[in-house]
């Protein structure tokens, strides 16, 4: 087939690198500041806004994932 990358269209590949590497980047994320707050021995509060500073963008690529699930465009 001429046009695709071991039988996937480049918009496959997209929605693939776009759903599962971009989720895994940001579970990676998640372990990093985790592992900077237990370093700088944070406490409670000091992870919670490390955490709220540092993954809030976050919030937004997920509400678009899970706006998107609700109306059925996935």
């Amino acid at each position: 087939m001429p046009g695709t990358v071991f039988g996937l269209t480049e918009a496959q590949i997209s929605e693939f690198g776009m759903t599962y590497g971009v989720g895994g980047l940001m579970l990676l994320m998640i372990f990093i500041v985790g592992h900077l707050a237990w370093q700088s021995k944070a406490g409670k509060f000091g992870t919670f806004a490390l955490f709220l500073g540092l993954t809030f963008g976050m919030v937004g690529y997920l509400a678009k994932f899970v706006i998107k699930f609700k109306l059925g465009i996935l």
